[in-house]
């Protein structure tokens, strides 16, 4: 799986970018109890917008610490608040839990503009590999529960398909931790989808939605040696093809010296340029409008 970055890793440039970014932990209601959170206020003018943003993590390990570097520089660079939260892991209640979390959190972000008096909000859902999932499966739910409005939703190596079925996933390279990444996503989906007849349902498997229209604009990124970029890159055709917006990039294949480390620094600032690059063009459309 995605392995998030370590603070022992950071090079000090970056440490000196952050360092005027402000976290404060935020406990929110999910479905069923309260959830970790946090929030990441930048320095200096803050944009009208919200990013939620959840993590990786297979469905069954809490990565939200370990995000916490990312979604610092996150807000840093786009000027953007954060909103990183943690979900109901597979181990205490597997679907559809941590997607009726997800649109918890996402409605509480929608609360949280409203409360801030912003002229024109923009609510962002985000996340990496399981939140990606739940990032996409947020926006689902939010059209077809009327709310919260959503600006967009970035999706950075989504896991779309429970069958496993793609190419990218069924001929997955040995080399670069491929074959290790293919496994943990299999065994993520043992734990999160224990009966088969969930692996149908639109808000677990987005990739199977029949109805994909009415979704905002979406950014999807997926990388050159992950076993889950052709879902990612079959999820973007099929927005577009409902006439959704969506930017689809395939980050370049990049050599890990460990394979469990498939998000390395390299790939995640390829990934924050691609972010800030789309999130700047969605400001820049709605300031002209």
């Amino acid at each position: 799986m995605v392995q998030n970055q370590s603070e022992d890793d950071i090079p000090p440039e970056l440490e000196a970018e952050i360092a005027g970014v402000k976290m404060r932990a935020q406990a929110i209601k999910g479905a069923q109890r309260e959830l970790d959170a946090r929030l990441y206020v930048p320095d200096g003018a803050v944009a009208e917008g919200l990013i939620v943003y959840f993590p990786g993590g297979g469905f069954v390990t809490d990565e939200l610490e370990m995000a916490d570097i990312f979604m610092r520089v996150l807000a840093a660079r786009t000027g953007y608040t954060v909103l990183g939260s943690s979900y109901t892991l597979a181990s205490e209640r597997p679907f559809p839990a941590a997607a009726e979390d997800a649109h918890a959190v996402l409605a509480w972000g929608g609360r949280y503009c409203k409360r801030k008096t912003w002229k024109n909000p923009r609510l962002i859902v985000a996340g990496l590999e399981a939140g990606g999932n739940l990032a996409a499966v947020a926006a689902l739910m939010a059209r077809d529960r009327n709310g919260p409005a959503l600006a967009a939703q970035i999706l950075m190596m989504p896991m779309l398909d429970p069958g496993l079925t793609s190419c990218s996933m069924r001929k997955v390279e040995a080399a670069n931790g491929g074959i290790v990444a293919a496994n943990a996503c299999a065994m993520s989906y043992r734990g999160y989808l224990p009966h088969a007849i969930d692996r149908a349902h639109p808000y677990a498997s987005p990739l199977q939605s029949s109805r994909t229209k009415g979704l905002p604009p979406a950014l999807i990124l997926s990388a050159d040696d992950d076993p889950l970029r052709d879902e990612a890159e079959q999820y973007g055709a099929k927005l577009q093809a409902s006439g959704v917006t969506s930017v689809v990039r395939r980050l370049p294949a990049i050599e890990l010296q460990d394979p469990h480390a498939r998000c390395s620094c390299a790939r995640k600032e390829i990934a924050l340029h691609e972010v800030t690059a789309f999130i700047a063009g969605l400001d820049a459309a709605q300031n002209t409008a």
